[in-house]
């Protein structure tokens, strides 16, 4: 039987450095021809909502994959996608298709991650962002951080979703927080897009102003915890 050879490692890393310029050239065609689009029109409501009634069945899968695009695209911001999702599907179903997707995108960050290292993040966020969440290689309290700043509204979980794969945090463990982490601020945005589709503005105004507010709590939380470690 004819042995493989086996690729040294100059050859393993022009592969995986030609890998992340094939993922960086689709990721800016994306941005583009879809995430600009997407962001337009889930700031638009109404139309939204017009287009899942228009997509029948089809509809949950849509926004399912348009939730993953979202976070594998890190540049694309997932806040008017869930309050859309509230808008267009109701708060319970709207919560469980951004927390499907959600989850699907983040494991999907996770394993590309793991399969391509430092490249892979570097992507979409500069090495200066990557020194700020150096605290996170106490693997003592990994876990405990990881949970924490994704349960915290305001904190950057666009960075955060990339860096975690960086760490030696088990997959068994990311499965868990990526799922449950999150709930408390996709749930405030989904609740409050369905009060919007429901005409009840003032409640609507009540959960926005009330999430204002602890992503502003998490936001001077999260900066504080990056100072400390910094200094230490």
């Amino acid at each position: 039987m004819r042995r493989r050879r086996q690729l040294s490692n100059k050859q393993k890393r022009w592969i995986a450095g030609g890998g992340i310029v094939i993922f960086l050239l689709l990721s800016l065609l994306v941005c583009w021809f879809a995430g600009r689009p997407l962001i337009r029109f889930a700031k638009e409501p109404d139309r939204f909502r017009a287009w899942v009634d228009q997509q029948g069945i089809r509809a949950p899968g849509l926004f399912i994959g348009m939730v993953i695009l979202q976070i594998v695209v890190a540049v694309i911001p997932g806040e008017p996608l869930e309050i859309a999702g509230g808008y267009a599907f109701g708060a319970l179903e709207g919560t469980l298709l951004c927390v499907l997707g959600a989850f699907l995108g983040r494991l999907m960050v996770f394993l590309l991650v793991r399969r391509f290292g430092t490249m892979a993040v570097e992507v979409f966020f500069p090495q200066e962002k990557l020194q700020s969440l150096r605290f996170l290689q106490n693997e003592k309290r990994l876990s405990f951080w990881v949970f924490l700043l994704f349960f915290l509204p305001g904190t950057p979980k666009d960075v955060l979703t990339y860096f975690v794969g960086l760490t030696k945090l088990p997959l068994r463990i990311w499965v868990f927080i990526s799922l449950v982490a999150p709930l408390p601020s996709i749930i405030t945005s989904t609740i409050g897009g369905n009060a919007l589709g429901m005409g009840n503005y003032a409640f609507a105004v009540a959960v926005f102003a009330a999430t204002f507010g602890i992503s502003a709590l998490g936001i001077g939380a999260y900066r504080w915890i990056c100072r400390k470690y910094r200094r230490d």
